[in-house]
């Protein structure tokens, strides 16, 4: 049985677009990709990425957090009222709720400061974290 990671993204979706991107490359067939965009823009991006599944809107994220092993996505999804009030309150509370292990990346356009991390370009993150879920899987 694969592994399911949600990929979790909003505006754009470029962000999540990248994780896909990354993700896909580092897992090839060993994982699902399920692309949850707060609106259909950023779901179709990362559909575009390479997403094996992907849906949009407040059920599909509260529903589908529940089904997933990881969730990865900037640390805004798990913010009610974040960006631009497309993270609703009942999206945050599925998404910090759930099960699964999260991996947040440290961006947000919210007035937020996370202290003790250091500025790295978005390629940096990302690779961070696709390394992190492998330690992980591998039980490191």
């Amino acid at each position: 049985m694969l592994i399911r990671i949600c990929v979790i993204d909003g505006q754009g979706g470029g962000i999540g677009a990248t994780l896909i991107k990354y993700l896909k490359a580092a897992f090839v067939e060993e994982v699902e990709l399920i692309g949850l965009g707060t609106n259909a823009i950023a779901m179709a991006q990362m559909l575009k990425a390479g997403a094996n599944k992907g849906a949009s809107g407040e059920n599909a994220i509260c529903r589908t957090v529940l089904l997933s092993e990881y969730l990865v996505g900037p640390i805004a999804v798990s913010w009610a009222n974040a960006m631009l009030g497309e993270v609703t309150p009942k999206m945050a509370e599925a998404v910090t709720s759930s099960p699964a292990l999260k991996f947040f990346l440290p961006l947000s356009q919210e007035n937020v400061e996370i202290v003790g991390l250091t500025k790295e370009p978005l390629p940096h993150l990302v690779q961070a974290l696709v390394e992190r879920i492998k330690e992980k899987m591998n039980d490191v």
